[in-house]
């Protein structure tokens, strides 16, 4: 199967920088970066090393997700976002799950010997939230996934078309793994190293992150397959 390598960047100059040589282009058939209205020099980056800039559309990692399904002309689309956090040798792996027969791939921060940026906090109060949100998706969904919510993660193309996500920003992840869960899909989570961000801000703030996780649950309990 084709597989599209797809980079979301906004404002991850030093990020981008640090990782880009260790990002395994190699691996896949295409790649690209969607970029949401970067001002830090990011697009002309990676421009300059000659990666496919393509300007998203709206304001959203939802938006970013649909939009890269749109343009991407592989089977198995792999997101990956070069902020430090996320290994760039696990794309492969990610890629292979699904090769393998997998519908979804998901690295997970809580599976043995893996490891989440929080790890050495007293208390960590976002992946304790994320642990609780499983904990209810796995509940409602009959699901049995460790980290339903992380965005590093890869899919076949006509498997996320199916999910039919509506979700704007960071829950779109976690509407992903509802919503495979309800389709009977089958998911692969893969342990993953996951580090300390690299230079600029996270666009994640746990509260508004948070409140829109659980508008996504309630949702998705009300509706049912219905989507």
């Amino acid at each position: 199967m084709k597989s599209s390598l797809i980079i979301l960047t906004r404002n991850e100059i030093e990020g981008v920088k640090a990782l880009f040589n260790k990002i395994p282009f190699d691996k896949f058939d295409e790649f690209f970066d969607i970029d949401y209205c970067s001002t830090d020099g990011t697009k002309k980056f990676l421009e300059e090393k000659r990666i496919r800039v393509i300007p998203q559309i709206k304001k959203g990692r939802g938006e970013a997700f649909r939009q890269a399904a749109e343009v991407a002309s592989g089977n198995i689309l792999v997101f990956f976002s070069p902020d430090g956090n996320e290994n760039p040798l696990d794309t492969i792996k990610l890629k292979e799950a699904v090769e393998q027969g997998y519908d979804m791939a998901i690295a997970s921060r809580f599976l043995p010997g893996a490891t989440y940026e929080e790890s050495d906090f007293f208390i960590p109060y976002r992946n304790l939230a994320n642990r609780v949100f499983a904990f209810l998706a796995n509940l409602f969904f009959r699901g049995n996934l460790s980290d339903p919510i992380n965005g590093f993660r890869a899919v076949k193309k006509d498997k996320f078309k199916e999910f039919k996500v509506d979700a704007s920003g960071f829950a779109v992840e976690y509407q992903m793994s509802i919503r495979a869960m309800k389709l009977g899909q089958k998911i692969k989570e893969i342990p993953t190293q996951e580090r300390k961000r690299i230079g600029g801000k996270s666009k994640c703030k746990s509260i508004p992150v948070g409140s829109d996780l659980l508008k996504i649950l309630l949702k998705e309990i009300l509706i049912g397959k219905n989507f």
